[in-house]
């Protein structure tokens, strides 16, 4: 599935979200040692470079050539070209292993044994995402109606695994239960589109489509909106799952 994210992945790096602060401390929190942590299917490394403040050596993998030429640049984060269900770390490398808005696309039959064979026993997983948004009443209808309502058929299945905050996942590690963390961001029109632009089904819909649809929806949003370039609080669902490795 890297392909769906290999086109544009500058202009991904620069449209997605930032995680909140209070998931990196609480995950900080739970590690007996902080000197290497692993960011799994990383994209364009928001969570690896986020993880530098609390970790001494941070690695981040990514399928996709294209998102890790892309990916933020920082000494302390070690990029490389693979899978996450096929490294070349060694066994027991990691203090914690991660997954930030991609455990839904992974082969669980292949990454867990993966994840088992380089985190240290005791150490910690945690995989987080956000999928549906809200800004207010009369601005998410017209979202829905021109937008959400269009591209809802170009959604490929993994997808529900993250909508249902990824309840349907099985943990291979000792549950550990986390805070409710809260993820929203200040955003103007133009911001708020390149973010949904970056949308795997927007992506396949304008394939198939072309991009009248999008740019129709942009100017439906306006009528609704005000000025283009007033910023308005715009709240992401999130949701996280933590483990330990005990053996």
């Amino acid at each position: 599935m890297s392909h769906l994210f290999d086109g544009g992945s500058s202009f991904y790096a620069s449209a997605r979200p930032t995680y909140p602060a209070e998931l990196y401390e609480f995950l900080t929190s739970l590690c007996s040692e902080t000197s290497c942590a692993w960011d799994c299917a990383c994209g364009s490394g928001q969570a690896a470079k986020d993880l530098t403040r609390f970790f001494d050596d941070v690695r981040a993998t990514d399928a996709s050539p294209n998102q890790i030429e892309n990916a933020f640049k920082h000494p302390q984060v070690r990029y490389s070209v693979c899978p996450s269900e096929s490294t070349p770390f060694a066994e027991n490398t990691f203090d914690l292993v991660c997954v930030a808005q991609a455990l839904h696309w992974l082969d669980f039959g292949r990454f867990w044994p993966e994840v088992k064979r380089v985190l240290k026993p005791g150490g910690v997983f945690a995989a987080w995402g956000y999928s549906w948004m809200t800004v207010d009443g009369e601005i998410d209808l017209v979202v829905q109606e021109t937008f959400l309502d269009v591209i809802a058929p170009y959604w490929a299945v993994q997808n529900k695994l993250l909508w249902n905050c990824y309840r349907d996942v099985k943990l291979p590690f000792r549950i550990i239960r986390t805070p409710d963390f809260e993820m929203k961001m200040r955003w103007d029109l133009e911001q708020l589109f390149a973010y949904l632009h970056t949308w795997s089904a927007t992506k396949r819909c304008i394939d198939a489509r072309g991009e009248g649809f999008f740019r129709y929806a942009q100017r439906r949003v306006l009528s609704v909106w005000g000025s283009p370039s007033e910023c308005k609080d715009v709240e992401l669902d999130f949701c996280c799952i933590v483990g330990r490795n005990v053996t």
